[in-house]
């Protein structure tokens, strides 16, 4: 049966996110899509659901929701406090939670991003062939607010794919450093081989100026080589943007381009993080200590 999630508590961020909008970069339309995939997928498997269907992803201060049918939940991704009704309830399981009671995520022990999945999913209005929402073009279902209100799926006949026991496969904790593999290219000929040095050698910092659309640093400028601007007056003409690029602004310190990231952009790219290493910098809390390896 079909029914209704309430916002009780929306927390400092929170948004629906699924597996994202592919195919429309050429349109410039980003894909958006929940920044930890593996936490996103493994807690639709835990209630039953497509690895792709809508949750809701938190950012450190977690969320209160209030379910008008009955419905079993999961909490993952960043590890937090668990509650139904106020009473105590697992983390990384499927928890059942009774109509008009309570579920709450709290604040974030361990991870800064958490992901509520429901048995059935959301499915507030697709747009694009998505329900995520996305921070830069305003595409998709807005930040969330006290008294919205989420129409939930109807749960799959056969039930949870694992047993209510499954544990959470992989607790994504903040890391104590993260380490980010870079690719270079396509654009490090326009920075002095020291600054190419100094990227995968200096020790960064992640910024508390990062959001869903890049990830920010704190740390030493990467300086540009003599000649390396063109006509345009010091920067590239606007070129495709890829998930993971590191674009380097005229500060000198990298940006790492996360889901919500604009398809095009004229600072010069200095490297690619590989797709599959981006989830444990959706975790990273700010201040956290960053390294760039050579992939």
């Amino acid at each position: 049966m079909s029914g209704l999630l309430r916002v009780v508590r929306a927390g400092a961020l929170t948004t629906v996110q699924d597996a994202g909008r592919t195919g429309w970069a050429h349109l410039g339309v980003p894909g958006a899509g929940a920044l930890d995939g593996p936490s996103h997928r493994l807690a639709n498997r835990l209630v039953g659901n497509d690895p792709a269907a809508a949750v809701l992803e938190t950012t450190a201060t977690g969320c209160a929701v209030r379910p008008d049918r009955p419905v079993v939940a999961v909490v993952g991704g960043a590890v937090c406090r668990v509650t139904v009704d106020g009473r105590p309830a697992a983390w990384g399981a499927p928890v059942r939670v009774a109509a008009g009671a309570v579920l709450e995520a709290g604040p974030a022990l361990s991870g800064l991003r958490s992901y509520l999945a429901f048995a059935g999913g959301l499915e507030p209005e697709a747009v694009l062939g998505s329900r995520s929402a996305d921070l830069l073009s305003g595409l998709g279902p807005p930040p969330l607010r006290d008294g919205d209100t989420l129409p939930l799926g109807e749960p799959a006949a056969t039930g949870p794919a694992l047993p209510a026991a499954a544990p959470w496969a992989a607790a994504p904790a903040a890391p104590g450093g993260l380490v980010l593999p870079v690719r270079l290219g396509p654009r490090h000929g326009w920075f002095t081989d020291a600054a190419l040095r100094t990227l995968t050698t200096a020790a960064y910092r992640v910024s508390a100026e990062s959001n869903r659309i890049g990830l920010r640093t704190e740390g030493p400028a990467l300086e540009r080589a003599t000649g390396a601007a063109t006509a345009t007056g010091g920067e590239l003409p606007s070129e495709g943007m890829v998930l993971g690029a590191i674009q380097v602004p005229p500060d000198g310190r990298p940006v790492v381009f996360l889901h919500d990231h604009p398809t095009t952009g004229g600072y010069p790219v200095v490297g690619v993080v590989p797709v599959h290493a981006l989830a444990a910098a959706a975790q990273a809390v700010p201040g956290t200590p960053l390294r760039f390896v050579r992939a």
